[in-house]
């Protein structure tokens, strides 16, 4: 895994949870509970989960990358790289 994944991953869930409804929109369809969340953070598919959440719905995915400072591709590229997708990295994030 690559730890620039896991620091976007990271740096993204900062970013959801800055806005209430938009972290209970993540739990909601993850169906992690706040605990389980915290609790499997050093998990793959937990960090891929994350980022998938935000390459699901393009007009987050566009926010945080600014506010993160990134490209979307970018972070599409590690949702794939974190759930072991790699074949289509690089291409379109929706």
């Amino acid at each position: 895994m690559h730890d620039a994944d896991e620091a976007l991953a990271l740096n993204a869930l900062g970013w959801i949870l800055t806005d209430e409804p938009r972290a209970e929109r993540l739990l909601a369809l993850t169906g992690l509970a706040p605990g389980t969340l915290r609790e499997s953070l050093g998990e793959r598919s937990t960090l891929a989960a994350i980022l998938s959440f935000l390459t699901a719905h393009e007009s987050d995915l566009i926010a945080c990358a600014v506010g993160l400072d990134v490209k979307p591709e970018d972070i599409a590229a590690a949702a794939q790289r974190l759930s072991g997708d790699e074949r289509n990295v690089g291409g379109a994030w929706a």
